[in-house]
C-alpha cells in the first residue's frame, strides 16, 4: 500500500473511531485499551490467514495442523471465536462485550506468550460501540499488509496521548524525537534498554533503523524493557508483536527493582523518563552499583535515572534519553555528579529540544547521549553541543516535531563529528552544504559547537547546549535600528488605541443587554 493511501486509512480509522467514543460516555484512557485491542486482533488473524493455507495443506488426518506450527513460523494462532470476521457476523441478540472478552481469553489460551497482555472490560463499552468499531476494523486484515497494522497501532497511540495530554505523555514519547535519537546511537545490532519504556516505541524505532539498512531485526537485536505502570506494559507488548518483535518487558519501579541486573547489560540504552520526580526513597538505593557517582542530596529523581542509563552499557554501549533542562545546569551534588559523568569521557553529544514537542510539558527538553566507546578516539576529550530550538515543525498551536529532513540534518551533523558518511536520502543535502560546504564538520554559531572539557569546566560543568552555541550571525539590512523601534511603537500604540475603542463598544453593547 503505498503511504499516501496508508495515510489516508489512518485518518479515516481514527476519525471514525474517535467520534464513536465522542458520543459515548468513555474517557480517551477508557477508549484506549478495547480499541488498541481489536487492531491487535485484526493484525493477527491477517498473518494467520497468510499462513493458513500452506500449514494446513501440509496437515494430514493423523497428523493436523497444531498452534505449534504457526508459532514456528513466528504466527500467532487464532481460534474461530478470536476472529474478527467471526465477531462482526454474530447475531444481533448475541452479547457482543462478552464475545470479545472471550475472544482475548481463547486468544490468551491459545498463545501463552499473550497472557496478562490482551484488554477485557469489553462489556464496560455500549453495544452500538462495538457494533461500529467491529464493522469499522473487521475488513482491515484482508485489506492491509502486515505492516500497516503497526504503523495504524502507533497512529493511534500518537493520537490517545494527544487527547489524554499529560496522562498520554506517561505511555508515548513522539515520533520525530525517537527517530532522532536512534538516528544518533546507530542501533545495528546488540541488546537494547529502556528502563522507563512506555508502549515500547523506543524498541520499534530501533527495528525500523535495523530494517532500513537491510537487515532482521528480530535476529539483529534483543529487547529488555522496564515499565512501572501495570496498565501500560500490555501495550508495549502489543506494540512489538505488531512489528514482529519480542522481548523482555517486565513489569517493576526502576528505582528500586533493577529486574533486568542491568550493569553493563546493553549496547544501547534508550529512555524517556519522568522528569524532576521526588519522594524516592534513597536509603533504598544504598551501595546499589547503578549509581557509580554516588546519590543526589537534592529531592530530584533526574541524575538517579541519568546515572542508571550510564551504568546499563557495556564498555562499547550508547545511550540516548530524554532529560528536564534543568539537569544541565544543576548544581550542588547534582553538579558534582555531572562533573564525574563527563570526566568520565562518556558524554558525547547534548542536544536542545524547543517547546511543544510533548504531551506532558510544554517546555523545552534536553536529549543527552552517552558513548563509552569514544575514549582513545578524537573525541574522547571532547562534547557536541547542538541547539534543535529553531528546528521544527508546527503541526498546531500546542504541538511541533521534526520534519524528515531536520532529523537527517541533525543526525548528520553528529556523522560528521565522530566521522561518518553523512545520509541525505530524507532531504538534508541543501542545509548541509549550507553549512559545512567542505564536508567536514565545522562549529556553525547558533546550530553546534564542540568544547572540550576544559571549556566545560569552566562553565561550571554545565551542559545546557545554548552556553556553548551561541547565537547566529544575522545580516544587517541596512535599516537603522532606532528608526526601525520606534516605527513598530507608533504601530503597536495605534492597535492598542483601536483595541480600547472596540472594547468600550463591546461593552457597551453587553450592558445594553443585560439591562434589558
Amino acid at each position: 500500500m503505498r503511504s499516501e493511501d496508508l495515510g489516508e486509512v489512518q485518518r479515516t480509522l481514527w476519525k471514525a473511531a474517535d467520534e464513536l467514543r465522542a458520543n459515548s460516555s468513555l474517557t480517551p484512557a477508557d477508549y484506549r485499551s478495547p480499541v488498541l485491542g481489536l487492531i491487535f486482533l485484526a493484525y493477527a488473524e491477517h498473518r494467520f490467514d497468510a499462513v493458513r493455507g500452506d500449514i494446513e495443506a501440509e496437515a494430514t488426518p493423523r497428523n493436523p495442523a497444531t498452534p505449534d506450527d504457526y508459532r514456528a513460523r513466528s504466527v500467532l494462532f487464532v481460534p474461530d471465536a478470536a476472529r474478527l470476521s467471526t465477531l462482526v457476523e454474530l447475531p444481533e441478540g448475541e452479547n457482543l462485550g462478552k464475545a470479545l472478552d472471550d475472544a482475548m481469553n481463547t486468544m490468551e489460551g491459545a498463545n501463552p506468550e499473550l497472557t496478562d497482555v490482551l484488554p477485557r472490560g469489553y462489556q464496560r463499552l455500549e453495544k452500538s460501540t462495538l457494533t461500529e468499531l467491529l464493522r469499522l476494523f473487521a475488513p482491515l486484515p484482508r485489506k492491509l499488509s502486515g505492516d500497516a497494522f503497526g504503523l495504524i497501532y502507533e497512529d493511534f497511540l500518537s493520537n490517545f496521548a494527544m487527547a489524554e495530554g499529560r496522562l498520554g505523555g506517561e505511555f508515548f514519547t513522539p515520533y520525530s524525537i525517537v527517530r532522532l535519537i536512534v538516528e544518533i546511537i546507530e542501533p545495528f545490532h546488540g541488546k537494547v534498554f529502556d528502563p522507563a519504556c512506555g508502549s515500547g516505541g523506543m524498541f520499534v524505532q530501533c527495528a525500523k533503523f535495523v530494517e532500513r539498512h537491510n537487515e532482521s531485526a528480530s535476529r539483529e537485536l534483543s529487547i529488555y524493557g522496564q515499565e512501572q505502570k501495570e496498565g501500560t506494559v500490555p501495550l508495549a507488548k502489543m506494540n512489538l508483536a505488531l512489528h514482529g518483535l519480542s522481548g523482555d518487558i517486565r513489569l517493576g519501579n526502576t528505582y528500586y527493582d533493577d529486574l533486568h541486573h542491568s550493569v553493563g547489560l546493553a549496547d544501547f540504552v534508550m529512555a524517556n523518563p519522568p522528569f524532576n520526580v521526588n519522594g524516592v526513597d534513597k536509603d533504598k538505593l544504598a551501595g546499589d552499583p547503578r549509581f557509580p557517582f554516588g546519590l543526589p542530596r537534592t529531592d530530584n529523581a533526574n541524575y538517579l535515572w541519568i546515572q542508571q542509563f550510564y551504568a546499563a552499557l557495556n564498555d562499547d554501549g550508547r545511550a540516548g534519553f530524554v532529560m528536564a533542562n534543568s539537569a544541565g545546569d544543576a548544581g550542588h551534588s547534582e553538579k558534582e555528579i555531572r562533573r564525574q559523568l563527563v570526566e568520565s569521557g562518556a558524554v558525547d553529544v547534548m542536544v536542545a529540544i524547543g517547546t511543544n514537542f510533548f504531551y506532558t510539558v510544554t517546555l523545552p527538553v534536553t536529549l543527552w547521549f552517552l558513548d563509552k566507546a569514544k575514549g582513545g578516539t578524537k573525541r574522547e576529550d571532547t562534547v557536541l553541543f547542538i541547539d534543535a530550538r529553531h528546528q521544527y515543525r508546527q503541526i498546531d498551536r500546542a504541538h511541533r516535531d521534526f520534519l524528515p529532513e531536520q532529523i537527517e540534518l541533525l543526525a548528520n551533523i553528529v556523522r560528521l563529528y565522530r566521522g561518518e558518511d553523512v545520509q541525505t536520502a530524507d532531504g538534508s543535502d541543501t542545509a548541509i552544504k549550507e553549512h559545512f560546504p567542505d564536508g567536514t564538520y565545522v562549529d556553525v554559531p547558533g546550530l553546534c559547537k564542540v568544547a572540550t572539557r576544559a571549556e566545560i569546566e569552566a562553565q561550571g560543568w554545565s551542559l545546557n547546549p545554548g552556553r556553548y552555541t551561541g547565537t547566529a550571525a544575522v545580516e544587517d539590512d541596512g535599516e537603522d535600528f532606532t528608526e526601525k523601534l520606534g516605527g513598530l511603537y507608533e504601530e503597536f500604540t495605534t492597535l492598542s488605541d483601536e483595541a480600547e475603542v472596540l472594547r468600550a463598544k463591546v461593552d457597551a453593547a453587553v450592558t445594553g443587554i443585560l439591562s434589558q
